[in-house]
Parts: C-alpha cells; structure tokens; sequence
C-alpha cells in the first residue's frame, strides 16, 4: 500500500484549511530562523576554540602565587 497523489492532496488541503496560508507561512518562516541561527552556532563553536593550554604552566602559576602568599 503506497501514498498516492490523492491521499497527498487531501492533506495538503486539510493542513491548509485547519492552519490556515498565513499561519503555515509565519511558521516556516520561524523554522528556516532556526536553522539559520543553528548553522551560525556550529560555525562559531568550530572558530571559538581557544588555543590549548600547558598544563605545567598552570602548576607554575599556582606555585608563585602560593610563594608569594606566603611572604
């Protein structure tokens, strides 16, 4: 048992008489909003990435402070 072009019809039209064309319309338009912002999101997360840092720099830094507490 397919989907025949008829049965397609007969949902297209429900859709469009329960929702309305405006209604359909706004809502698309909000859908293709977030797929923009989601593809903006992935592309700064790539870019965003801060440069890794030396683990034995951080020990370093922590040991001067302490040093310098200390006095």
């Amino acid at each position: 048992m397919s989907i025949g072009i008829w049965q397609i019809a007969i949902v297209v039209i429900l859709v469009v008489l329960l929702f309305g064309r405006g209604k359909i319309s706004s809502l698309m338009g909000d859908v293709a909003k977030g797929i923009k912002s989601f593809k903006k999101g992935m592309a700064s997360d790539v870019t965003d990435e801060p440069e890794p840092k030396n683990i034995s720099d951080d020990k370093q830094d922590s040991n001067n402070q302490d040093t310098n507490n200390k006095e």
